[in-house]
């Protein structure tokens, strides 16, 4: 079973205003209602894939309400935590020119709801998978991860932890079965700027070498690097994709590179699938729907195919050179 916990979910407003302009009423050609929170979506896209998958987190009022509705008529199975005051965040989404985006605060969580959702992932058990995703509401700890993970430590559970800065450095030693920063985040824990797969694989090495089993690097259209468990490196690239929301794509790859693995395919072929996962919900108003991402899966083989081969026709070249 794979877990996912969003401590702080939201209902994501989305509006494409035809103007913006500060201190005038702007109006929109249209809006789109969605629930957000990046455990929320990796349960989403794993549900999709029909991986058994339940989400766990904190949710509040009648956009709590409305969360909890709309993940169980999707067929997500859920188990939050409901506090007695309060309301779920809304994130605003101004999708005009160039995206604006205004995030709620959230409401406050008092401690014995905190140990209430404690209490729900002690029942994790040997084997099952804990994905650890998202931003950390400001009334907890900033170390809550890593709180978790330390709680459950020994008990054969797999970590998965997607997130920025501190909170994944202080996963490491809890050994996570899978990280997943992006190039940019990369880039600030090292303070470099590595824009390829190839340029982020040696600071994805050193990850791994600092405890993380799996170490996937998402580089946008660029493809993604992973340093695996098996020690070995690989790069994929992406599928043709016009972009039309980015929201979610790293959290579809994260769903896409552990139901692969689950299913017995290749670290090669995870990361391949990974990455269809990823540029299907890119190419989607929303998450992407299972015929989108096959039909991504299915467009990146050509691509793969044609990266081997110049891949192998620059190393007969270079041997050659070296002759």
């Amino acid at each position: 079973m794979i877990y996912t916990v969003t401590f702080n979910p939201a209902v994501d407003y989305v509006m494409h205003p035809l103007t913006l302009d500060m201190g005038f009423t702007n109006r929109s050609s249209s809006e789109e209602v969605r629930c957000g929170g990046n455990g929320i979506n990796v349960s989403s896209i794993l549900n999709e894939l029909n991986v058994d998958t339940i989400c766990l987190g904190i949710i509040a009022g009648f956009t709590g309400d409305y969360i909890l509705d709309t993940l169980q008529s999707a067929g997500v199975t859920c188990n939050f935590v409901r506090l007695d005051k309060g309301f779920t965040r809304i994130n605003v989404k101004l999708n005009g020119i160039v995206m604006t985006i205004i995030n709620g605060m959230g409401p406050k969580i008092p401690n014995d709801k905190v140990d209430e959702l404690f209490g729900r992932l002690d029942r994790i058990k040997a084997g099952d998978t804990l994905v650890l995703t998202g931003s950390i509401p400001k009334c907890l700890p900033d170390d809550m991860y890593q709180i978790i993970m330390t709680r459950l430590a020994g008990r054969g559970i797999r970590f998965v932890v997607d997130a920025p800065g501190s909170l994944l450095l202080q996963s490491l030693e809890s050994e996570p079965f899978m990280i997943k920063p992006n190039n940019h985040e990369l880039g600030k824990l090292f303070d470099v700027n590595p824009e390829t797969p190839e340029e982020c694989m040696p600071y994805a090495r050193m990850l791994h070498e600092r405890g993380a089993q799996n170490v996937v690097v998402s580089c946008g259209g660029e493809g993604s690097a992973l340093v695996a468990a098996d020690g070995n490196e690989y790069v994929t690239k992406c599928p043709p994709c016009h972009l039309v929301n980015a929201t979610g794509a790293g959290d579809s790859m994260v769903a896409g590179f552990l139901a692969s693995l689950d299913r017995g395919m290749s670290y090669q072929d995870a990361l391949n699938f990974a990455s269809a996962c990823g540029s299907a919900t890119a190419a989607s108003k929303g998450l992407a729907k299972r015929a989108t991402i096959d039909k991504f899966y299915s467009s990146l083989q050509g691509v793969m195919a044609e990266y081997e081969a110049e891949k192998a026709k620059a190393a007969k070249a270079s041997e050659g050179a070296a002759k």
